[in-house]
């Protein structure tokens, strides 16, 4: 099997076929396991790998003298040539001299022609293997101590980081696999922040998952393997280094050791000037840490869902009551107008235009205020630090 072009695969299924029973049978199985994965798919079946790529394109069960020229992988510019000169089909293509086509249009396409019709192989690349990024340890006598299933991690993480080291890569989902005596084997996974590749910050991140692990009456084999790696060109350490850029990452890994990986959380802006709308969440492993929107009056630290106190008014009333606390405004600031984003539907903002004011009481208490004027009411929606 190969890769055809960007979008296709190629096999080859000389002498496979009766397995699946008969030719017919096995494009059948094709399509309804394409049709459960919820992929469309367009199968061309021929004698050579040109003839299949043309029915899969251009007409499948087509006789492949009756398809158009195009069906031969051809550029469009020999397309046009031919087509300018009266030959439109593959058929029409055949009984045409060779030696003014050659002449005209190049080898190129008396090439494509030969490997439609078999006078001309043309062999399936399979691409270039994966490479594998595994390593084992085989123990000559059963091991049980967390300590000693470390020390052994740590030679294989030693071996491992060598191989990334070589190939300019970094993991970022390691396996370690541990097999007991008896042959039942254990899982510890371990899901990274970044790419990494230094044997001395990965060893740590494995001992809780190490801790889990029950030895049995022994373990005598220990597998691990970088399961997904990226790119990790190596980097220049000099004096002028002022801090190790990975320390973040370093603390999100710990942290997702215990809790997992996805649920270590940061909030990033969002192109949105509705303070509820004005951020999202994303997984801070898969996620890099944004600049956020230039406002020209400061935003509250906390926000929450807006909180009805009762008032009269259209400016911040002297005295108010909020969660159970008789609160007496010492300084206001405002209004700020924020209108509805009116090409989203939103039920919190179905009261329309909001006013919003900055409350600081003689309590201490520093509020994120407003007042909607469509339906009269005062709301609090935020405390500044």
């Amino acid at each position: 099997m190969g890769i055809e072009w960007r979008d296709g695969l190629v096999l080859d299924i000389t002498g496979a076929a009766h397995l699946f029973g008969g030719e017919a049978a096995m494009l059948k199985d094709m399509r309804a396991r394409m049709a459960r994965a919820g992929l469309s798919v367009r199968i061309g079946l021929g004698n050579t790998r040109g003839a299949a790529w043309a029915q899969a394109h251009y007409g499948e069960g087509a006789a492949l003298a009756t398809l158009p020229v195009a069906a031969l992988r051809l550029d469009q510019d020999t397309v046009t040539g031919l087509t300018r000169m009266g030959l439109r089909t593959i058929g029409q293509l055949i009984q045409t001299p060779r030696a003014p086509l050659a002449r005209r249009f190049g080898p190129g396409l008396l090439m494509r022609l030969d490997q439609a019709t078999g006078d001309q192989p043309e062999q399936i690349d399979p691409g270039e293997e994966p490479a594998h990024y595994g390593v084992r340890l085989t123990l000559p006598e059963p091991i049980g101590l967390e300590t000693d299933v470390m020390a052994a991690t740590r030679r294989l993480l030693d071996r491992l980081c060598d191989m990334l080291r070589t190939r300019q890569v970094g993991a970022r989902v390691l396996c370690l696999t541990i097999r007991r005596v008896d042959r039942q084997a254990q899982h510890v996974e371990l899901r990274l922040a970044r790419p990494m590749r230094d044997p001395a910050r990965i060893l740590p991140l494995f001992r809780h998952g190490v801790s889990e692990v029950d030895a049995g009456f022994g373990i005598d084999q220990l597998r691990l393997e970088a399961v997904q790696v990226e790119p990790l060109p190596a980097e220049q350490i000099g004096l002028a280094r002022a801090r190790d850029p990975g320390r973040l990452e370093d603390l999100i890994s710990r942290i997702g050791t215990r809790i997992g990986l996805e649920n270590v959380q940061r909030l990033l802006p969002a192109d949105s000037h509705i303070p509820e709308r004005a951020f999202i969440i994303a997984p801070a492993a898969c996620s890099q840490p944004e600049g956020g929107r230039v406002s020209l009056t400061p935003r509250p630290l906390i926000l929450f869902p807006p909180e009805p106190i009762v008032a009269s008014g259209n400016r911040p009333p002297e005295r108010f009551r909020w969660r159970r606390m008789m609160l007496v405004t010492g300084r206001a600031t405002g209004p700020e107008r924020i209108a509805p984003e009116w090409w989203l539907e939103d039920a919190n903002w179905h009261r329309g235009l909001r006013d919003y004011w900055r409350v600081e009481s003689l309590q201490g208490r520093r509020l994120w205020m407003f007042y909607t004027p469509q339906e009269p009411g005062w709301f609090v929606q935020g405390e500044f630090a």
